[in-house]
């Protein structure tokens, strides 16, 4: 143990060591050459600039009363369709995964098809096979096709993550489990899946940030989200970078959210395994 102490890089190398303050400093060093960049970038374009009239667009005081403007309404649409997304893809992933694991031909073979078309062709071809062919055979309105076709399409990165987390358990936790009489279905939901969700949770986060931002292609068939909101404004009253840096930070802050809640979760998971 010593012998690999004295040979590691912070003994041999003392600069590697962790120096917070060093740390902080090449921080703002680096944000504050990218800020200089972009504000030189800002004063090449010539554009002129009037951030005093984003407000309005994300709220109003009327009467005392706070009201949300376009994109505040835009935002709580988007917000919809990415919870009813996730959780749909969520069950998508875990059948899907399921059914790769199975013992049936048939259930792997479907499995396996549908994991390879959701993959291999872009969101887009299908939101708009989803909307323009599926819906007005079966009924769907905009809103329910956006959902099936978010919800088909990250289903499918999902059930992989799931099916990885299920496969690194060990073979003798199912051996332990079927020894005591537990069916493979009760092994699914009490022995397997809750040791591999402290595996799954980091992907799993980046598949839903991604699910997020992939929400943003539902305004190409007219739905009122937040994307759509944003470019109704920029038509009407051609602020363009105003609208879509506010744009960018909503969608920032919404990931980052997301991103520190499950980190947390997964400490607290961590405290408790």
């Amino acid at each position: 143990m010593d012998r690999l102490s004295r040979h590691s890089p912070s003994k041999r190398f003392p600069f590697l060591r962790h120096r917070p303050l060093l740390d902080l400093l090449k921080y703002v060093a680096v944000v504050g050459a990218l800020s200089w960049l972009m504000f030189r970038g800002v004063e090449r374009l010539g554009y002129n600039w009037q951030w005093y009239r984003v407000p309005a667009y994300l709220y109003s005081i009327e009467n005392g009363h706070l009201t949300p403007g376009p994109l505040i309404d835009g935002l709580f649409v988007t917000l919809q369709i990415t919870v009813v997304s996730l959780i749909l893809a969520l069950a998508f992933g875990l059948l899907t995964a399921i059914m790769r694991l199975s013992h049936s031909f048939a259930a792997r073979g479907v499995s396996r098809g549908y994991l390879e078309l959701m993959r291999n062709t872009p969101l887009l071809v299908q939101l708009f096979l989803i909307y323009f062919v599926l819906s007005p055979a079966i009924g769907l309105n905009a809103f329910t096709s956006a959902v099936l076709a978010l919800s088909l399409f990250e289903g499918a990165y999902i059930s992989e993550v799931i099916r990885a987390g299920i496969v690194s358990i060990s073979r003798h936790q199912w051996e332990a489990a079927f020894s005591v009489g537990l069916n493979r279905w009760h092994t699914y939901r009490f022995v397997v899946l809750p040791q591999a969700i402290r595996r799954m949770l980091p992907p799993l986060t980046s598949q839903a940030v991604s699910l997020i931002k992939d929400s943003a292609l539902v305004s190409t068939i007219a739905i009122y989200d937040l994307t759509m909101q944003s470019q109704i404004i920029i038509a009407q009253t051609y602020l363009v970078f105003e609208l879509w840096f506010t744009v960018a930070v909503i969608y920032l802050v919404m990931t980052m959210s997301l991103s520190l809640t499950v980190y947390t979760l997964e400490k607290r998971l961590r405290v408790v395994e």
